[in-house]
């Protein structure tokens, strides 16, 4: 628990409609500070053995750098441009030694106890920053879509029917180095706040109004079955891997 607030959170992954599963998702506590979380989602490509090895990469690397990350001390920004690094150096690694493509996107977010946090990305998983509902912020997407959207080319609606819309001009495991990242500080967080992380399997069948309606209403729990329900429905038996991470800033209750 954190001084004025308490974070409740949930994750969610399913396969949708494809063979395997090649997105990941993380939520961890930290091992040593109390109130400092860390949230991950990777969709891995690159066939089935190579698109699953790459997000595996990207969790082990998080996993172990956020273990050894010191809030009072350390930049939390660098720690983030770190995990990319790192990542995406062992996933061009592991490209040369079994001769496969493997690439992963990257949507990542760190919250400490003072409530004050930052996220980074590669690709088209996004990060979503919602107050009671309405939108703060969302990550932009390293897409050919997203760079049409931005010269006035496409509208957002457009850019989601798109038949190009899945090209990636950024992401891990590529050639170019580094791969195009952005990151965001996120100032105090405060009761209402809502982050959440999430790959195209989810965030393509849906307006940021509803996801953020459903956020505010619903515990991180109910908000992730009925998000990942709905866009089942959606997705109408054409449905990529989904992967869903929801952290919820919430008010203490009152001491009677």
């Amino acid at each position: 628990m954190t001084r004025g607030f308490r974070i409740s959170a949930a994750t969610g992954l399913h396969k949708g409609d494809r063979p395997y599963q090649q997105d990941q998702v993380l939520l961890m506590n930290h091992l040593r500070v109390e109130g400092c979380l860390l949230g991950v989602v990777a969709d891995g490509m690159g066939g089935r053995s190579g698109g699953r090895k790459a997000s595996d990469q990207v969790l082990m690397t998080a996993k172990q750098l956020f273990s050894r990350y010191s809030p009072a001390t350390d930049d939390l920004q660098g720690l983030l441009r770190q995990i990319v690094a790192d990542a995406h150096t062992v996933i061009k690694l592991t490209a040369l030694s079994s001769e496969q493509e493997p690439h992963s996107t990257i949507a990542a977010f760190v919250v400490n106890p003072s409530g004050d946090g930052a996220w980074i990305h590669a690709g088209d998983s996004r990060i979503y920053h919602f107050q009671r509902g309405r939108l703060v912020k969302r990550t932009r997407d390293h897409s050919y879509v997203q760079a049409l959207v931005d010269r006035g080319e496409i509208d957002e609606e457009e850019a989601n029917v798109h038949p190009q819309s899945n090209i990636l001009l950024g992401c891990l495991g590529m050639a170019t180095s580094p791969p195009p990242t952005d990151t965001h500080l996120l100032k105090r967080l405060k009761p209402g706040d809502v982050l959440m992380a999430c790959s195209d399997g989810l965030w393509h069948y849906f307006t940021p109004e509803e996801m953020g309606a459903v956020l505010a209403e619903q515990s991180p729990r109910s908000a992730v079955e009925l998000l990942v329900a709905e866009a089942r429905k959606r997705a109408r038996g054409t449905g990529d891997n989904i992967s869903i991470a929801v952290l919820k800033i919430e008010s203490l209750p009152k001491e009677h």
